[in-house]
């Protein structure tokens, strides 16, 4: 079984224990550097990422193949890669890029096939000198998103 393999299997398994926690990424470099990056439903806590990272270097033989392992869980700024990941962060705020705009409005559904995001917008008036605010609902399907990021307010 190739290194990477018995590595994902690992994770896998350890994972099956914390179903709300799941893989986000997994990177091995040339030099054997192990990189996951997981994520869970609530959150991930220090502990999550202690069982992970136990669950893959008890299981490995530094004899076999030396390696170094780093276990994390993603970041605030980190784009969105997952379905499962919108729909953990509906009612916040994302700045959603596609091919041609990027929008930061409210995550107000996600499912398996698109998002639908809400935002007010400032528009002329129909009739008249001016301008209104008017509130702006956009579905997007999965497919258009180039990069999809949850903002931070304080």
């Amino acid at each position: 079984m190739a290194f990477k393999d018995k590595v994902n299997d690992l994770i896998t398994q350890a994972l099956l224990e914390k179903p709300s926690v799941f893989l986000i990424d997994l990177t091995i470099t040339d030099s054997f550097k192990i990189i996951v990056n997981i994520d869970g439903d609530n959150g991930v806590i220090l502990q999550d990422c202690i069982d992970v990272s136990r669950a893959i270097e008890n299981n490995l033989d530094r004899e076999e193949q030396d390696f170094s392992l780093e276990v994390a869980s993603v970041g605030v700024g980190s784009p969105l890669k997952m379905v499962r990941q919108y729909k953990k962060n509906v009612g916040r705020t994302l700045i959603v890029k596609l091919e041609t705009q990027t929008i930061e409005a409210e995550l107000v559904e996600a499912n398996d096939n698109f998002i639908i995001l809400s935002w007010e917008a400032r528009e002329p008036k129909k009739i008249g000198k001016g301008k209104e605010t008017v509130q702006k609902r956009q579905e997007i399907p999965y497919t258009e998103i180039k990069e999809a990021i949850v903002t931070v307010t304080f």
